[in-house]
């Protein structure tokens, strides 16, 4: 009895593995999905003229010896970068904000502004945006699935035999959406890069990068996987332990019929 003690609280050890994995990835999924910092960067925007009396590296000021004298020669000594500033942006599936700065009278004090990120993306490359995120959609389905399937396998009380029905289904789900995940991550990313090349004049980036939401949309494929691969693998262990018993116990018979009892 105690090797099949052993086998069952593996096969427990095992399953728990694998619906932490998935709920780990399921979490990371919708997090990714929601969120705006699948790509960070930075664009050059030329600085405003400054008005009243704030001052600052902001704007661009009148070095005039009267500046309130509009007949007066007013001299700006900016050149070259010193024109423009660096504005932060951060874009996601849905959206992307751009850091703004609001003047005020004495001061400049910085904001956001939002834009639908499927409205800057090029008319040719809304399709595969929108299948992009039909992909997401149902990559996190899946997941869902995968996860509600086998926490019915671990607190599934019954025969060996439907336990391993239900995990073969969970691991094939589990691999489909796996599959789905990859597949709609690497969608983005083409858009995006067709949006930095040919997107509108005033939203193209000087300097861009992969943000934490993207290393997250990876992190929950990397962790589908692996709970993929964690079921598979319990899975064909059961059925070789399976295999094992009944030659086991064939052999047994024979030995029993060879030489019975007198």
């Amino acid at each position: 009895r105690m090797p099949i003690s052993v086998t069952a609280a593996d096969r427990r050890q095992r399953a728990s593995a694998a619906f932490s994995l998935s709920f780990l990835s399921l979490v990371f999924s919708i997090t990714a999905f929601s969120s705006n910092y699948w790509c960070e960067g930075t664009r050059k925007v030329a600085k405003p003229f400054c008005k009243g009396q704030s001052k600052g590296d902001h704007c661009i000021s009148f070095n005039s010896p009267d500046a309130n004298n509009s007949n007066a020669v007013q001299y700006i000594w900016e050149t070259g970068d010193d024109k423009f500033v660096d504005r932060k942006f951060h874009a996601g599936i849905w959206y992307s904000c751009e850091e703004i700065i609001n003047e005020g009278k004495f001061f400049f004090f910085l904001g956001e502004k939002c834009r639908s990120f499927i409205s800057l993306t090029p008319a040719a490359d809304r399709g595969v945006l929108w299948m992009s995120i039909v992909a997401e959609l149902l990559y996190i389905v899946l997941l869902l699935m995968g996860a509600v399937l086998m926490s019915v396998e671990m607190c599934y009380y019954s025969t060996v035999i439907d336990g391993l029905k239900i995990n073969a289904f969970s691991a094939v789900v589990t691999v489909l959406a796996g599959l789905l995940g990859m597949v709609a991550h690497m969608m983005y990313t083409t858009v995006f890069q067709m949006t930095v090349n040919l997107g509108p004049e005033d939203w193209r980036p000087h300097t861009w990068d992969y943000g934490w939401s993207y290393c997250l949309a990876w992190t929950s494929f990397a962790c589908c996987m692996a709970a993929a691969v964690t079921t598979i693998n319990k899975y064909t262990k059961t059925i070789l332990e399976f295999k094992h018993k009944r030659k086991m116990l064939e052999r047994s018979l024979k030995i029993k019929y060879k030489f019975p009892d007198h």
